[in-house]
C-alpha cells in the first residue's frame, strides 16, 4: 500500500479538460451490449491502473484465483511503466474508453471528469448482495458527494478503515524513515546522529567497511532512481517526511498543520534535503547509475547488499530483510536521528482520493461488480494487498489457523522471512513474488482486524510472527533503542512520530491554465534538482538553485503556488475537522 500511495500521489497530475470532453454526455446511460445478460464465458478485461508498477496480462498466483473465482483475465494498462504523466490516461479517455475497470485518483477534478464525459458507470444497479461494498458506505458515500454530478457509485475508495483516523495506519513500521544497515552502523561504533546532516559522515564509515568486507563490489551508502518524480524529485521529498512533512504539489504541509512550505525557498526542507544529497555525492557516497537506472535496478542493488541507505522499509528490509541475514545481525533497521518526527498517515475511515470504478463501455457489469465487491471482503484484502501490501496473502498457501489463531505456513515463511519461494502447482506456477496482485490497489489498510480471524490483515503484527521473528538483528537493534520490540514502538515512545490525521481530502479541478504552468514548472524543478544533487561545489549547488528559482518564477510559479497553498490549508481544515468529530475515540 506504501509504495503505491508515494508514487501515485507523487506523479498523478490532473488531466487536461480537452482529453475529456467529446467523451460521452453522461455516465448514467447503459449501452444494451454493455448490460446484456451475463454468458458465463471467459473474460478479457482491461484494467486502467495508475498505481500498477507492471502491464500485460496478469499471471501467477493471484491471476488464477481471480480466474478460478470469477472467470476473468486482467490485462493490466499501466502509465507508469508506459513512461509516466498523464499521456496514456488523456489518449485513451479521448478514445471514449479508458478501461473495463478503473483505478485512478479523484484529485484535482479528475472523478468529476470522469463522470461527466461518461468513462465511467453508476454501480448501484449491480451492488444487490454487495455487502462489502455496502459496508463502506460511508465511504462510497463521502467519494460520491466529491466526484457526482447526480447520486450513484461511481466508485470505490481505497485504503477504507474501521480504525480511528487519529491513530496511525501502519503497523509494525512507518511508511516513511531513516533506514540503514544496522550491522554496518554496529561496526563502526554506532555514533550518534543529532540531524540528517550528521547521517553523511556515519555513511561516509560504513560505505569504507563494507567496501574493506567485500573488496571489488561497487557499494554505496546511498542509491537513487528518477522513475517516480512528478511535482518534484521524489527521492528528494522523502527525507523531508522524516520530519513530518508530505507533499500537496509544490508545498510541503506538515502533518499537524503548523507549517507550509513552498519547495523552491531556500531555508526549506526540500533544499535542505537537495544538500543532503549533494554533499553526499560529493563525498562519494551516492550509486552514480542513480540518474539513469529505474526503481527495479536499484531494488535489485539492495537485494544484493549493495546499498546502505533507505528512505523506505518496503526498500530496504523488504529487499535485504532475510530471516538468514536477521539472524547473522545484517539487515536495514530505523536510524536514532535525535531531531526526526516522521510523518505518519492517520487511519482513513473514508478511504483516500484513489478509487475504483466501473467503464462505461464494459460488458458484464455484475460479473464486474462482483470482482471489485471480493476485493474488500477478508480473503480478497488478504490476497490482493500481499507483498506490496504487506496483508497475509491467500489462507491455506502463506497462513493457516492454528489453535485459533493465524499463523504462517512453512511456504508463507519462506516468502515473508526467507526471501521467497516457487508456488505450488495448484496455485499457479513461477515465484510467490512474481505472482502477487498486479492492481497494487488496497482495498482496506492492512492494520485493520480481519472480522473472520480478529486479527490484523498484516501478519507482521500477529503475535505468533512478532514472536517469530526475533532475530539477532532485532535484539542489537532494540537494546540501542530504548528497549522497544518494534520501530513504530520506538518512534510512539519517544514521541519521533507526527500522525496526520485520517481526513478523506481531494483537491478541486484545477485549471487548463494551472495545468499547463505546472507542467513547464515541474519538468524545470525535477530536472534542476537532479542537478543540484550532481553539482561539483556548493557553489555550483547555490548557483543551480537561483537559476531554478529565477526560472520557476517567470513561468508564473506565484499562480501555481497559491493554488498549491489554498488545497494544502483545505486539507487540514479536513484534518482539523475529524480530529474534533473523532477526539477521545481513538484507540
Amino acid at each position: 500500500m506504501k509504495k503505491k500511495r508515494l508514487l501515485f500521489l507523487a506523479t498523478l497530475v490532473a488531466s487536461t479538460a480537452l482529453a475529456l470532453t467529446g467523451c460521452g454526455s453522461s455516465g448514467t446511460d447503459e449501452s444494451k451490449s454493455s448490460s446484456s445478460k451475463d454468458d458465463g464465458k471467459l473474460m478479457k478485461v482491461t484494467i486502467y491502473d495508475d498505481l500498477a508498477n507492471y502491464q500485460g496480462t496478469a499471471k501467477g498466483w493471484f491471476a488464477k484465483i481471480v480466474k478460478d473465482k470469477f472467470n476473468i483475465e486482467m490485462n493490466i494498462v499501466a502509465p507508469n511503466v508506459a513512461g509516466g504523466g498523464s499521456t496514456l490516461f488523456d489518449t485513451r479517455s479521448a478514445a471514449g474508453n479508458l478501461g473495463d475497470i478503473i483505478i485512478t485518483g479523484a484529485g484535482g477534478g479528475r472523478g468529476q471528469k470522469l463522470v461527466k464525459a461518461g468513462l465511467i458507470s453508476d454501480m448501484t444497479p449491480y451492488l444487490k448482495d454487495m455487502k462489502y461494498i455496502k459496508k463502506y458506505k460511508g465511504a462510497t458515500d463521502s467519494l460520491n458527494n466529491v466526484i457526482g454530478q447526480k447520486s450513484g457509485v461511481w466508485g470505490v475508495p481505497d485504503s477504507v478503515s474501521s480504525e480511528s483516523p487519529l491513530s496511525s495506519s501502519e503497523g509494525t513500521e512507518p511508511t516513511f524513515g531513516p533506514y540503514l544497515r544496522w550491522d554496518y552502523y554496529k561496526k563502526v561504533g554506532y555514533p550518534k546522529i543529532a540531524t540528517l546532516e550528521d547521517l553523511i559522515p556515519v555513511l561516509k564509515e560504513m560505505q569504507t567497511e563494507a567496501r574493506k568486507e567485500n573488496p571489488g563490489k561497487k557499494i554505496y551508502a546511498l542509491s537513487l532512481f528518477k522513475d517516480w518524480d512528478g511535482n518534484m524529485m521524489n527521492n528528494a521529498k522523502q527525507p523531508t517526511c522524516f520530519y513530518g512533512y508530505d507533499e500537496l504539489g509544490f508545498v510541503l504541509a506538515k502533518a499537524n498543520g503548523s507549517s507550509y512550505q513552498d519547495i523552491t525557498q531556500s531555508n526549506g526542507e526540500y533544499v535542505r534535503a537537495l544538500k543532503f544529497f549533494n554533499k553526499a555525492d560529493q563525498e562519494g557516497l551516492v550509486d552514480p547509475e542513480s540518474s539513469t537506472q529505474n526503481y527495479d535496478t536499484m531494488y535489485a542493488k539492495y537485494q544484493a547488499g549493495d546499498a546502505l541507505f533507505s528512505f523506505w522499509p518496503w526498500l530496504g528490509q523488504a529487499a535485504y530483510n532475510t530471516t538468514a541475514h536477521k539472524e547473522a545481525g545484517q539487515g536495514f533497521m530505523i536510524a536514532p536521528i535525535k531531531d526526526m518526527k516522521i510523518f505518519s498517515y492517520g487511519s482513513t475511515t473514508n478511504g483516500t482520493q484513489t478509487f475504483i470504478a466501473l467503464g462505461s463501455k464494459a460488458k458484464n457489469k455484475q460479473r464486474l461488480v462482483k470482482f471489485i465487491n471480493w476485493l474488500y471482503s477478508p480473503e480478497g484484502v488478504s490476497a490482493s494487498g500481499a507483498q506490496t501490501g504487506g496483508t497475509s496473502g491467500p489462507k491455506g498457501l502463506t497462513w493457516k489457523i492454528k489453535d485459533g489463531k493465524p499463523v504462517l505456513t512453512d511456504f508463507g515463511k519462506k516468502v515473508f522471512l526467507q526471501g521467497g519461494a516457487t508456488v505450488p502447482k495448484k496455485w499457479g506456477t513461477g515465484s510467490y513474488t512474481d505472482g502477487v496482485s498486479p492492481l497494487n490497489y488496497p482495498a482496506v489498510i492492512a492494520n485493520d482486524i480481519n472480522p473472520e480471524t480478529k486479527y490484523s490483515y498484516s501478519y507482521t503484527l500477529w503475535p505468533s510472527v512478532l514472536s517469530e521473528t526475533r532475530t539477532k538483528l532485532d535484539t542489537d537493534w532494540s537494546n540501542h533503542m530504548s528497549n522497544a520490540s518494534t520501530t513504530m514502538d520506538y518512534l510512539e515512545k519517544n514521541d519521533k512520530i507526527l500522525v496526520a490525521p485520517g481526513a478523506s481530502y481531494v483537491a478541486p479541478e484545477e485549471s487548463s491554465e494551472i495545468s499547463s504552468l505546472r507542467g513547464q514548472i515541474k519538468t524545470q524543478i525535477v530536472n534542476t534538482s537532479w542537478k543540484m544533487v550532481m553539482a561539483k561545489s556548493d557553489s555550483q549547488f547555490n548557483s543551480l538553485l537561483k537559476e531554478m528559482q529565477t526560472t520557476v518564477k517567470g513561468l508564473d510559479y506565484a499562480k501555481v503556488l497559491k493554488f498549491d497553498m489554498k488545497n494544502a490549508k483545505d486539507q487540514n481544515k479536513a484534518r482539523v475537522k475529524i480530529k474534533k468529530e473523532y477526539s477521545g475515540k481513538d484507540k
